[in-house]
This record gives structure tokens, sequence and C-alpha cells, in this order.
């Protein structure tokens, strides 16, 4: 019989021939690769490694808005970091930065932190598309969740506009507005279920989800509450969430662990205590109500861990810019003159 050690070890490397495979299957037409900056940038990832280390030890709760910028990035105009983008006129031509679903985005100070490092080592090589793909990735690594190959190569974007903010799923999704949302950029219900994971980490603006607490069907009463959300957890949500308009109070989206990327999410979900209409929605539909419930046994965190790196590949490669597309921005948060 093999060891643990030896099979711990053959499972890794099939995870991660998987991950190759998936990776080069879904970026062919976009021409990315792992080894892209091999000769222009080559220590590109150690980079942002180190500096991510150096952010993360001084902020660690910004391992989950790291991720949710690339997910924001990603689902609108693709993987281009339009998101980074600062608005040239906010009042008539605002860019998604000042969009109402990215007004609580964190960590462009940070981003910006990491391009100026490869701006001194590699000038005018790295795309800010291609920095936040990696800052996300480390976040999740770095907050003991899985790794996954980042093919490289995104061009940055020069368009940015806030009304297409709408193509990102809002927080009191459906499923059925999920499903649609998701399909649009080429993801399933599993990856649904997966990406979700995501919110094992971070916080959420109580304003996301007090209509669940305060004002489910605009009865405005009391009474007036999502029977979805279980009611234990809703006496605690309001103790946090003091009224409908709170638009400053943080809560945790994994309470205990939000720092710590683990399955503990699905547990929530499973007993009616995701703190989003679109967590709870994946009890909706049997595909993602059996992941929940699958994960929710704490039994197959390892298979989580594989398929949310699948699930990432996947986004990060989201109308991505190539070639001589768009261009390489030498500040995140403005397009070159």
């Amino acid at each position: 019989m093999a060891s643990s050690r030896s099979l711990s070890s053959r499972s890794g490397t099939m995870l991660a021939g998987a991950l190759l495979l998936l990776l080069c299957a879904t970026s062919a037409v976009a021409q990315l690769d792992v080894g892209f900056y091999s000769k222009t940038c080559p220590h590109v990832e150690e980079i942002v490694r180190q500096e991510m280390l150096g952010i993360l030890k001084e902020a660690p709760t910004l391992a989950g808005p790291f991720l949710r910028l690339h997910f924001h990035d990603c689902f609108v105009r693709g993987c281009d970091a339009s998101v980074l983008i600062d608005s040239t006129d906010v009042a008539n031509n605002p860019a998604e930065k000042d969009a109402p679903p990215n007004k609580s985005l964190r960590g462009f100070g940070a981003v910006q932190r990491v391009k100026d490092r490869l701006q001194s080592a590699c000038p005018n090589t790295v795309s800010c598309a291609d920095v936040l793909a990696l800052m996300a990735r480390d976040a999740v690594v770095l907050a003991g969740g899985p790794t996954w190959p980042v093919a490289l190569g995104r061009r940055d974007g020069r368009v940015s506009i806030a009304n297409e903010t709408n193509q990102l799923p809002p927080p009191t999704s459906n499923f059925t507005r999920l499903s649609k949302m998701f399909a649009a950029k080429g993801l399933d219900a599993k990856d649904i279920a997966v990406l979700s994971g995501g919110h094992t980490l971070g916080t959420a603006r109580c304003v996301s989800f007090t209509d669940r607490l305060y004002n489910f069907t605009g009865a405005n009463n009391p009474a007036d509450v999502d029977p979805a959300l279980d009611a234990g957890y809703m006496a605690r949500l309001r103790s946090q969430c003091r009224s409908l308009a709170d638009n400053t109070t943080l809560a945790e989206m994994d309470p205990g662990s939000f720092l710590t990327f683990d399955a503990g999410y699905y547990r929530l979900v499973a007993k009616r205590r995701g703190i989003l209409h679109s967590d709870s929605a994946l009890l909706e539909h049997p595909t993602t109500r059996a992941y929940v419930e699958r994960q929710a046994t704490g039994l197959f965190a390892d298979e989580f861990f594989r398929d949310f790196a699948e699930s990432m590949v996947k986004m990060g490669n989201i109308g991505v810019l190539t070639g001589q597309q768009g261009e390489i921005r030498s500040k995140c948060y403005a397009v070159n003159k």
C-alpha cells in the first residue's frame, strides 16, 4: 500500500495537471500563458507574493476584498482591470469604481502598491489585470486556501463605465437571476455554488441584507422579515445592524473565521444562515443545494478547494484582452495618455 505521503503527493500532482489542462482549454483563444513573463519579468509572481505577505500582515481583513475586486473586475468587460480606473468626471461620466455596487470595494491602494513594485522591477510590462488575478490567488493561499496556476498576458482596458456594473449579480439575487448572470459569463450552476464559497472570507455592509431583517416585502414593519433566514441568526444580525439604512456597519460573512479560507460558509448556508439573499438562493436549485449539503458535512473540504481552484481559472479567463488589444497601464487608476 502506498504511504499517505506519496498518495498526498500524487493527488497534488494530479490536481496541478488537471488545472493546467483546464487552463489550456479555456485560454487557448485568449492566448494566456503561465510563463508569459518568463523573459520580460521572470520574478513577477515572487514579487507579488512578497508584497502580499506584507500587505496582509498589515491589514489581514483585505484578503476577502482582493478576491471581490477580481470578481467585480471580471464580470464587467472581462478581466481587464477596468474596475480600478478613477472617474474623470464623477457627475457626468462615472467609472465602474463609482457605481453603487462598487462603492464598498476596498484594496485599491494596495493594488497600486504592488503595481509600483513591478514597475520598478519591470517597467511597463505587467498589466494591472494580471496583478489583480495574482493578488486574488495569493489572498486565498495566504488565508489558508488552495492555489492554482494563473495564466498571464491579460491587457488592461481603456474604458470603464459605471452603468455597465449592471452585469454584476446583486446580493438580492434569487437563483434564477444568478444562473442567468453567471451563464452570460460562461459559468454554470456548479461555479455559482463554488465561487459563492469565497464568501468564507470578508465582510458585508449591513445595507446589503437589512431588507431581510426589517422590510422584506416592503410592508415596513418589525415583523416583515425573510422567512428563509434562520430566526435565531436573524436576531443576532439585528443586534449588529440596527436599521434598514445602516450603510457603515460590517458583518462577518463567515462569523468566527472570516479571515480564514475554509468550507465553513456552507455549514452556515445549510442552516439557513447565509447572510445575503444570494447565499440563501443556493438552496433553491438541486445542483447548488446538493453541493451546499455535501460541503456542510465537513468531510469534503479538499474537494471544495479543488473545485474553487478550477472555477477561479475559468473566471480569470472571462473576456480578457490579449496581444495588441488594450494597453499596459503605468498607473492602475488611470489609462495611459
